[in-house]
């Protein structure tokens, strides 16, 4: 077994980690009723402190701030932006459309890629991350007209944003992954200090919140972690199993049914991650 094969079998692993806890964030977001920028600020307080705490445990602060420059200064304010995007998203639209768009992020990872680092995809990734986006389309198309359109649009750039992150990452594997998860977090907390009233959460919603900040911060350092070892478009396909788990959790903790034009998307987009993984 040759390292390279061990590497990315081990990325496969972290990255599978991460799509299972990630998907498990529409319904924290759901499952309280404070506002966005709420849940930004809690969940973005216990995410930072505990991914700090993992980081000292490991006694890697040193290390990683040593490594941090410019490419981590760069991942920390993309990763920002993308939480700033998706936890909104989350309640202006359903956990299955956010889902299902964040599945636009091997198409997007991929010509990304291609553009900086002239990392040429496989043809079946390619071929899968299109069909992939016809159902993205197929499922956006129920929200044209609707109050919901608004949250479709912001997970489509907390996609953005999280696909750049992962080809930066391939472009300089070193960066550290943990601080600029952490920063990314704390630099979201004034913000969300100024745009909301975070003393005014209940002691219950704050206890999920801070339940939140973990599971988010054990996803975001597994997928950081995972897209260094793997193509960048074949990370962004294995982070999209989430695809599927989210609406699941959605409708069985949530009582949230998906959209007619959410069942038909996700059918086509988890066919396109099944095929594009098992060759």
């Amino acid at each position: 077994m040759t390292d390279t094969f061990q590497t990315r079998r081990v990325g496969v692993i972290i990255l599978l980690l991460s799509a299972v806890t990630f998907s498990c964030a529409g319904i924290f977001t759901k499952a309280v009723s404070a506002d966005a920028w709420s849940v930004i600020f809690w969940r973005g307080l216990s995410s930072a402190i505990f991914a700090l705490v993992f980081l000292a445990l490991r006694s890697k602060v040193r290390e990683e701030w040593a490594w941090f420059g410019w490419p981590a200064v760069i991942a920390t304010v993309l990763m920002a932006s993308g939480t700033a995007a998706f936890i909104p998203a989350f309640k202006l639209t359903s956990v299955a459309n956010v889902a299902l768009i964040w599945a636009t992020a091997p198409f997007v990872t991929a010509f990304l890629a291609w553009l900086a680092i002239r990392e040429r995809p496989e043809r079946i990734v390619v071929l899968c991350s299109g069909f992939a986006l016809i159902g993205v389309a197929i499922t956006v198309s129920g929200s044209f007209g609707s109050s919901t359109l608004m949250g479709d649009l912001l997970a489509f750039w907390m996609t953005l944003m999280m696909a750049l992150t992962m080809v930066l990452y391939r472009m300089w594997p070193d960066t550290p992954t943990v601080l600029p998860t952490a920063f990314s977090s704390l630099v979201l907390l004034v913000p969300a200090w100024l745009l909301s009233e975070p003393l005014h959460v209940t002691q219950i919603e704050v206890g999920v919140l801070i339940v939140f900040g973990l599971v988010f911060a054990v996803a975001a350092i597994a997928l950081v972690e995972g897209a260094r070892r793997v193509p960048a478009a074949q990370a962004a396909l294995i982070s999209i199993l989430e695809t599927p788990l989210a609406p699941i959790w959605a409708l069985l903790i949530l009582s949230e049914v998906p959209s007619f034009e959410a069942l038909i998307g996700g059918v086509i987009i988890i066919v396109a991650v099944f095929i594009s993984q098992v060759r």
